[in-house]
């Protein structure tokens, strides 16, 4: 898998946090951006390198003394390594001025030469995170995703099964909406899924008979969460009276549902009149809490039915 960035991509994704100037290099119009394997992106950015060529190169304070430091000739030598058409973009940090020989280098080998007053060190750090967001991978699933008693939940079913009505509900009740109908899932970790709301559907939530509705004018920014791991899947489903009686009394209905590689409990949410739903997700969600921190139940209470029986005592 590849993908695709320029320069100017990374001017506007980091514009937030990094004032970047694009001094001089135009990107080669017969190669506007950059094809990278995803594999690789753990290198991709990183201070002045001939061996492993970052294709953001970042010099700061010590590699421009360095490069002063040597004769002319091997100086062009280096320069003509690192202008090259790997490289995406030269971020020139610590507020230094930009050398007129690395302008003429980027001028002639069409790489953008960018300055910023920011220390190396931290353009380096913020890149690679902006990097690691770009390459990590992605998955937007069908839902709405909550954050219920501090904990990532997914909420899903099939379409009209009330799934924005429960969301609602459990906003009302205190709980916050991360993201309505799409959300999007980033694994950051090898176990670790990251959900976010696409930032075109942040703040709102749809439900039917009331159209659009947004969560932030109506209860305000404490019913919004920006971001949260995914820990819980809560998937609801209308079930006959013979589908109910087949479910484990116990037990319940819960499984592992595998998502980009990363395992997820999933519980089953039958959907039925008179059931307070709301109440039966943060029960779902308690329920994981204890269990996570390896208090089972169902298991005390079957230890607790043994020791009777073995003590000879009725029930």
């Amino acid at each position: 898998m590849t993908q695709l960035f320029s320069a100017e991509s990374i001017i506007i994704n980091l514009s937030s946090k990094i004032e970047l100037k694009w001094v001089a290099g135009e990107e080669d119009p017969k190669r506007p951006i950059h094809e990278v394997k995803v594999s690789e992106h753990a290198t991709l950015i990183g201070h002045l390198n001939l061996i492993h060529k970052n294709i953001i190169q970042v010099i700061g304070k010590t590699e421009c003394d360095y490069l002063q430091s040597l004769d002319e000739d091997f100086r062009n030598n280096i320069l003509q390594q690192i202008f090259s058409e790997q490289t995406v973009t030269i971020i020139m940090a610590d507020g230094i001025p930009v050398p007129d020989k690395l302008i003429e280098f980027a001028n002639k080998g069409h790489v953008p030469l960018l300055s910023c007053k920011t220390d190396s060190n931290e353009v380096v750090d913020i890149a690679r995170y902006y990097l690691h967001e770009l390459f990590s991978d992605k998955q937007i699933v069908h839902g709405v995703y909550m954050e219920v008693l501090g904990t990532g939940v997914l909420i899903t079913g099939e379409s009209s099964v009330g799934k924005s009505e429960l969301a609602l509900e459990l906003i009302s009740r205190g709980h916050r909406l991360i993201a309505d109908d799409a959300p999007e899932l980033t694994r950051i970790g090898p176990d670790i899924l990251d959900g976010r709301s696409p930032s075109v559907l942040k703040d709102f939530i749809e439900v039917r008979g009331l159209g659009v509705l947004n969560i932030r004018e109506m209860y305000g920014d404490n019913a919004l969460k920006l971001n949260k791991y995914l820990r819980l899947i809560i998937h609801m489903v209308r079930l006959s009276k013979d589908e109910l009686s087949k479910i484990d009394r116990l037990e319940g209905a819960r499984q592992m549902r595998n998502i980009m590689g990363v395992d997820i409990p999933e519980v089953l949410l039958p959907v039925a009149p008179g059931r307070n739903l709301a109440v039966l997700v943060e029960a779902a969600v308690r329920n994981y809490i204890l269990r996570y921190n390896g208090y089972d139940a169902t298991k005390e209470l079957m230890d607790i039915q043994q020791k009777a029986i073995n003590s000879g005592q009725t029930l």
